[in-house]
């Protein structure tokens, strides 16, 4: 199908992902039904979403009315039965295959036959999401990466029975958001997290080995790579939950141990020191994220 022009999109996950891509579209102009299956989350991420507005007007980055408009445009959905109102549901909840598979499921028989479906997974195949429903030609992988507001980059991922018509479309849409599209393959992982998760592991390795503590290794990586952020600090802004996730599905479907969690990563996560968002990782930080 040809999406509207500005075409309505069904959000489910209210967390950093889901907030992020809801944001980015509201700026975009479009109108986004954002669900969480807590209602709570999702009313609390329609406050975050008016803040970061409200600071982009501030530092000049969006006129005070857009932002208005844009806080207009959101509406908070308990129901998962309003993705029937929407042209596109995009996906961003937990990054487990029993929940998505569920998900999809429902959400197959709740919408009709012309909406498209997209997943933010960002490590399980596009082609198993897409068995849970009846309409796999109008289902992908569309993998945001954080924050998405900020971040340029979407991973573009065709399921085996994706059609061209629903590639093209997802494909204009990323454009309409302002993101700058890559196509990857439908391998565990796909482009991103087949570079990134070595490279983790191998930093936790290296903490875990005493060969650096966290913040010299995270150093390291800032002034002799430039990256903006170091590996064991980006683990934490992640989630280690979310790494540890990522890790177990890409080493059960490549069986690479390059990909097998690191025992360290484990503890941290039996032990609930997921990074940012309860305040202690790898690091330590002055209160959780949100």
């Amino acid at each position: 199908m040809t999406l509207p022009a500005l075409p309505r999109l069904f959000v489910a996950g209210a967390g950093l992902m889901g907030s992020g891509i809801a944001q980015t579209a509201l700026q975009r102009g479009l109108e986004v039904l954002l669900f969480d299956a807590r209602p709570e989350a999702a009313t609390e991420a329609q406050g975050q979403i008016g803040e970061r507005l409200q600071r982009a007007v501030q530092a000049g980055r969006l006129p005070a009315e857009a932002a208005a408009e844009g806080s207009r445009r959101l509406e908070v959905v308990s129901d998962l039965k309003a993705a029937g109102g929407a042209d596109v549901v995009i996906e961003a909840i937990t990054e487990t295959l029993a929940a998505k598979l569920d998900f999809w499921g429902a959400l197959d028989r709740i919408c009709a036959d012309n909406v498209l479906f997209a997943s933010n997974t960002s490590s399980i195949p596009i082609t198993r999401l897409a068995a849970a429903t009846d309409r796999p030609g109008r289902f992908m992988g569309m993998h945001f990466y954080s924050p998405v507001p900020v971040m340029k980059l979407v991973e573009l991922i065709r399921g085996v029975l994706t059609s061209d018509e629903t590639f093209a479309s997802i494909d204009a849409l990323s454009r309409q958001l302002g993101k700058t599209p890559v196509n990857s393959a439908d391998t565990p992982g796909f482009i991103g997290n087949r570079i990134l998760i070595p490279f983790l592991n191998e930093a936790i390795a290296a903490l875990q080995e005493g060969v650096g503590s966290a913040a010299d290794i995270d150093e390291v990586a800032k002034l002799g790579f430039r990256h903006p952020m170091g590996p064991l600090e980006l683990a934490d802004f992640i989630g280690l939950d979310v790494v540890l996730g990522i890790c177990r599905v890409m080493y059960e479907g490549l069986h690479d141990r390059r990909y097998a969690p690191n025992p360290l990563l484990e503890r941290l996560v039996e032990a609930g020191q997921l990074g940012r968002k309860t305040g202690r990782g790898f690091h330590v930080y002055d209160r959780p994220a949100g």
